[in-house]
């Protein structure tokens, strides 16, 4: 019975061992990869690089507006009786406008002409009591000198004489003053009739026959119309501070214009603000922009234009049917295009990330230091996120350092660290951005 006893402890012994030793061997298997084939691997998307040409952008939103758009305002008041323009119109310079009723001006005209011919008729008798006063002074002077008259008669005739010497002045200068009010009233007079000052459309307007319109030459009067060069437009956008020193007059610009979603049109920057427009100053939203203008290259509005401007347009170029017709303040988007690289090593933006290299400097002090307080200490010195490129090398991600250039909205130049030919990883995100580290293994998956 005791041999049996003991028979049964000994194979309860053996089968612990047993099962230690296999749970043993399978951590040791699952650890080594023995039992799934390997490490897991990352699923990824490639592409090479290549040689590119590439433009850098700089987008902003903004309206179209015209070139050259001039208010008419009028010098005079009163109302309109004679309107001869209608929105939309195309007129040339010296063409008529409008009319404002004359009649008081005209009667202004006749009341200082009545007045001028009143002080010249003044003048006329200044002109003669100086001649009668001079002929007295005369007389009485050469009396004076035979000493037949006092001194005294003598002094009155010659402040007699000055008197009405200085009337006679007094007289001209009034018929300089009465001309002048009479060159002003005529000036107003011609003011009633308004032209146009050049050629264009009119783009906007505000006023009616018989309404009564305000104007002083001092302030501003009513606004009535506005008239454009339509077939001249512009897109004014703001640009970012952070983007404003990129861009330089004269530099191309692709336009997206709300209205014509499936058509882009070219465009030239014209100028650019030198001060800034200020929003949400002193708040953590703070923005800065810079005014930009773009003038629309591309033929349009060619309705609103003169024969000529259609006769040169039509010459230049090739034919198209197609002529936009932009109006003052549709909405558009612009891309320009500050700066072009040609023949560079480049790859897709997604490709280029981050990873902090303090990091991996930790990691192999942690392998050599067991002491964990100074490992920890070690970590807390510091970060250095630098860019990097993963490249499939024989199935393994390589990380790569690399220096960027500039880029446009698909694919950034590479200066440093990556040439022509190379498979990059460029995907997914989440991959790329967190999981994937030095010498994983990867599969390809492009789609």
């Amino acid at each position: 019975m005791a041999k049996e006893k003991s028979a049964t402890k000994k194979l309860l012994n053996i089968l612990g061992i047993l099962v230690a030793v296999i749970i043993v061997a399978g951590v040791v298997a699952k650890a080594a990869g023995w039992l799934d084939g390997g490490p897991a691997e990352n699923e990824v998307e490639t592409e090479l690089a290549e040689l590119r040409t590439i433009t850098q952008i700089v987008s902003a939103s903004g309206k179209i507006q015209p070139e050259v758009e001039v208010t008419i305002r009028p010098d005079v008041s009163g109302e309109i009786i004679e309107l001869n323009v209608k929105e939309g119109d195309f007129v040339r310079e010296g063409e008529l406008l409008l009319r404002i009723k004359p009649d008081i001006y005209e009667a202004r005209i006749d009341e200082l002409n009545a007045m001028l011919l009143t002080q010249q008729s003044r003048m006329e008798q200044a002109r003669a009591n100086k001649l009668q006063a001079e002929i007295e002074y005369l007389k009485n002077q050469h009396l004076y000198e035979r000493e037949l008259i006092s001194d005294l008669e003598y002094r009155q005739s010659f402040n007699k004489y000055e008197s009405e010497k200085a009337n006679f002045r007094a007289a001209e200068y009034q018929i300089e003053s009465a001309r002048a009010q009479l060159r002003r009233a005529e000036e107003e007079l011609q003011q009633t009739v308004i032209r146009s000052p050049k050629n264009g459309t009119i783009s906007r307007l505000d006023v009616e026959r018989g309404e009564r319109v305000l104007g002083q030459a001092q302030t501003a009067g009513t606004e009535m119309m506005r008239i454009a060069r339509m077939e001249q437009m512009e897109v004014v956008v703001d640009v970012n501070e952070n983007d404003i020193v990129n861009v330089s007059p004269a530099d191309t610009a692709i336009i997206d214009v709300d209205s014509y979603p499936n058509r882009s049109f070219e465009g030239v920057v014209t100028e650019i603000a030198n001060s800034a427009e200020i929003t949400g100053s002193g708040s953590a939203d703070q923005v800065t922009n810079y005014k930009v203008k773009i003038r629309i290259t591309t033929p349009h509005n060619l309705g609103h234009a003169s024969s000529d401007f259609l006769a040169i347009n039509v010459s230049e170029g090739p034919q198209d049917d197609f002529s936009p017709n932009f109006k003052p303040g549709m909405s558009a988007t612009v891309d320009i295009q500050t700066n072009t690289v040609y023949d560079v090593v480049a790859v897709p933006i997604q490709a280029v990330t981050v990873r902090d290299f303090a990091r991996d400097v930790s990691s192999a002090e942690t392998s050599e230091d067991n002491d964990s307080s100074t490992n920890r200490s070690r970590r807390g010195s510091g970060e250095d996120f630098r860019r990097v490129v993963f490249i499939n090398e024989n199935g393994n991600a390589k990380r790569v350092e690399v220096e960027t250039g500039i880029s446009d909205n698909s694919y950034i130049q590479i200066m440093s660290g990556v040439e022509a030919g190379l498979e990059v990883i460029t995907g997914s995100y989440r991959v790329l951005s967190r999981e994937l580290e030095d010498g994983n293994k990867i599969t390809v998956i492009n789609r």
